[in-house]
């Protein structure tokens, strides 16, 4: 049996099943459909073989992954939102606490002339490129685990030294 028959009849089978339990984590129904369509969606596209016995797994790690990454953009968005209404209750703004989109690239290139060349390379092909680690890893021609623990490194270590002027 194909991929697409396989989740087509567990989608048929379970879909109510998941959107109760996507609905009773995100309290919205509309938001459950909409995270299951994603979850389904993502596993149609992901060109990986499926089984029946590992698809109820999969499944619900996906949704999960999925409801998480929700929390944290509204988390961000909330974050966004509080920062920029206490922003505009500011009747001055001074002209030393904006950065000019050169300074943050300045900021950002000395961080990466910190990491090792392997790092820098990723990041900047991540950051400039806009490429996803499956691409990074492609067109590197390295191991997809590699590339990812290298992207994760980098992160964290332009996370810590920007923080400094945070």
């Amino acid at each position: 049996m194909s991929n697409n028959q396989t989740l087509s009849n567990y989608y048929i089978a379970h879909r109510d099943e998941l959107l109760a339990y996507a609905s009773s984590r995100l309290g919205e129904r509309d938001l459950a459909e909409d995270i299951i369509q994603d979850v389904f969606l993502k596993l149609l596209t992901c060109g990986k073989m499926i089984s029946e016995f590992t698809l109820p797994a999969l499944v619900y790690t996906t949704t999960n992954h999925l409801i998480i990454s929700y929390f944290r953009r509204r988390a961000h968005h909330e974050q966004y939102e509080h920062i920029i209404r206490h922003s505009s209750m500011m009747e001055t703004t001074s002209t030393e606490s904006v950065f000019s989109v050169q300074e943050i690239t300045e900021r950002l290139e000395h961080g990466l002339a910190r990491l090792p060349e392997n790092c820098r390379e990723v990041y900047r092909l991540h950051i400039y490129g806009g490429m996803k680690v499956s691409e990074i890893s492609t067109h590197l021609g390295e191991d997809y685990k590699s590339v990812e623990h290298r992207l994760g490194a980098a992160r964290k270590a332009i996370r810590q030294y920007l923080h400094q002027y945070a």
